[in-house]
């Protein structure tokens, strides 16, 4: 095999791992961060509704209804918004927007683990912020990086950052500051206000986990109006397709049925940390629609995933001096809630082996 064709850079990369995703299989889903219940009726009547003679041509190449959408619900311009195909493909736009060659991107550790793998496909530096033993704040340096990721609430530790503390890093960071709230809908606090108050702020946010539209791939973030432009001009010509432009948009006309999706989940991640603590487990406070656990101390973390998957429940774990000692659980609907908790019940009275 001729290695020496593809990019050094990319021969040594280690490419981003994601969650599993079983086919054919009847497991609980507990590992990937998903809405456990379905979208607005609205995203129904929209996907039955949809003109199939419009696929032969190509989509709005800004996506620019749901923008001027968008725009309404936050406030501001559409020269403010920016739609990617899932936050994913905006946060490596924006290691092409905002960072040299000789540049470097930054991130806390532990966090959202497609954060180095984008710095190492663009080939440029990683400033990695290490987290307290519990996970807390650390303020960056001001001239750390040319990018910072800043996941808030964090993944996969499930805490929010105090939003002052976030402030006061915005206003004095000399680079972009991209704040990414995938999980900000199940928090009690935002902070898209500082996008439209700091010149170098970009708020990032996602409709796969709260509007139930992870197939989709839908995200966008909000910003000065420059940053966005500049996201524009390194985008792909149509890079959100017709049909998904479609269904976010019927999505983003119901906000009431994605927040009250979004309280049924937080009351069961309240129900079900109140359990996990009952067991045992140290349970950290999360805003998010997931649990960031670490079980008692009759059984390890990796145990722990390995016998849940053997019970035919799947979480996620990632192996690490950092985070091997916990794993993460989304958050289900009621009955898997409950069949997580007889299995973890079983494993630890020693009924799996």
């Amino acid at each position: 095999m001729r290695t020496e064709l593809i990019k050094g850079s990319v021969r040594g990369l280690k490419a981003y791992v994601p969650g599993e995703q079983p086919e054919g299989q009847k497991v609980v889903k507990l590992n990937t961060n998903e809405n456990p219940y379905p979208p607005s009726p609205q995203v129904v009547q929209a996907l039955q509704q949809f003109d199939a003679d419009t696929l032969r041509k190509y989509p709005n190449p800004s996506s620019d209804a749901v923008r001027a959408r968008l725009a309404e619900l936050h406030g501001c311009g559409v020269e403010n918004v920016f739609v990617g195909n899932g936050s994913d493909e905006v946060l490596a736009l924006c290691t092409r927007a905002f960072v040299e060659d000789s540049g470097s991107i930054g991130f806390f550790d532990p966090s959202y683990s497609l954060y180095p793998v984008l710095a190492a496909i663009r080939d440029v530096g990683t400033c990695p912020v290490e987290l307290d033993g519990t996970f807390q704040w650390q303020m960056p340096a001001p001239d750390l990086c040319s990018l910072f990721f800043l996941t808030n609430p964090n993944a996969p530790t499930s805490m929010r950052f105090p939003k002052a503390d976030v402030e006061a890093f915005c206003e004095t960071f000399k680079g972009v500051v991209l704040v990414d709230e995938a999980y900000v809908d199940f928090a009690s606090e935002h902070c898209m206000d500082l996008a439209l108050k700091y010149q170098n702020v970009l708020t990032l946010r996602t409709l796969s986990k709260s509007y139930s539209l992870a197939a989709l791939r839908v995200g966008y973030v909000v910003g000065a109006a420059p940053l966005i432009e500049a996201l524009m001009k390194v985008k792909d010509s149509y890079n959100l397709d017709g049909v998904a432009q479609a269904l976010a948009l019927a999505a983003l006309n119901d906000v009431a049925h994605m927040r009250a999706n979004a309280e049924r989940i937080i009351a069961s991640r309240q129900g079900l940390s109140a359990a996990l603590t009952e067991f045992g487990f140290d349970v950290s406070p999360s805003e998010t629609n997931f649990l960031w656990v670490r079980p008692p101390a009759a059984i390890t973390a990796q145990d722990l995933f390995d016998k849940l998957r053997e019970c035919g429940i799947l979480v996620r774990y990632f192996p690490g001096p950092k985070t091997g000692q916990h794993v993460r659980i989304t958050i289900g609907d009621e009955n898997e809630v409950a069949a997580l908790l007889s299995a973890v019940g079983s494993i630890l009275k020693g009924d799996v082996i």
